[in-house]
Formats: C-alpha cells, sequence, structure tokens
C-alpha cells in the first residue's frame, strides 16, 4: 500500500458518518442512538441549523462524515472560543461551503463534547454526502 492509500485509511478510521433530521416544525437534529440525555439536547440551533439547511440543499435530512483531522473535499468549523457567556459550548465559524463564502457563525452544545471525547476540537471536518 502506498502512502497516500495509508493517509487515507488512517484519516477514513477517524472521521465518523452522522445524520441528521428536519421535522415537520423546520427543527433540525442529530440521529445519536448512544446519547442518554434528552432529545432537545441534541437539536441544532444558533447557527448550526442554518449550516444543515445549506448542506440538505432542500431535503430534510443530512448524511455527514465528521472528523477532527482533515480529510479531502471537507469543509471547516474554526473554533473561535468557549461559550463562556451562556454557561455552555463553543462557537464555530464556518467560512465556506463547498468552496463558496457563507462566513457562517455558529454554536455547537456540549454534546460536541460527547461526540469528540471531552474536547471542543480546534478545526472540525464536515463532508456532506448528500
Amino acid at each position: 500500500m502506498n502512502n497516500t492509500k495509508k493517509e487515507f485509511q488512517l484519516n477514513f478510521n477517524q472521521m465518523r458518518k452522522f445524520r441528521f433530521y428536519k421535522e415537520s416544525d423546520n427543527r433540525w437534529y442529530i440521529d445519536l442512538p448512544e446519547w442518554t440525555g434528552s432529545k432537545a439536547d441534541l437539536e441544532m440551533v444558533a447557527g448550526a441549523d442554518n449550516m444543515l439547511d445549506y448542506m440538505a440543499e432542500g431535503n430534510n435530512e443530512v448524511h455527514a462524515y465528521i472528523s477532527e483531522i482533515e480529510f479531502e473535499c471537507a469543509d471547516v468549523l474554526k473554533l473561535k472560543g468557549l461559550a463562556d457567556d451562556i454557561g455552555n459550548g463553543a462557537y464555530y465559524f464556518m467560512k465556506k461551503y463547498r468552496g463558496i463564502e457563507i462566513n457562517l457563525s455558529l454554536w455547537l452544545c456540549d454534546v460536541t463534547l460527547f461526540v469528540f471525547n471531552g474536547k471542543f476540537p480546534e478545526y472540525i471536518f464536515i463532508a456532506s454526502t448528500n
């Protein structure tokens, strides 16, 4: 196996695929069966819902690969800071989506800590399969 294949396999193994869905009331949620908290905790709000609207391209479901390690075709969320002002979560910024400048600020709640083993990554790489 050449180095490119090894690097791709390493990155692929560190990605997780997630499903996000929009309910009839236009609220977005992450499908996270292993989550033991409330469904309300899984709602995507404060800009994250707008990101999913971009990614959904008119659909009510988004399937996306997410990693804290960069991979080909991924868009990036950059950590801007912890949301100490509201008590939990962190603020992120998405400059571009699929090469188009969108300059989207968003807040991700503490479920992010669950997904990323107790931390808010400096960068979150995401690619929709839609």
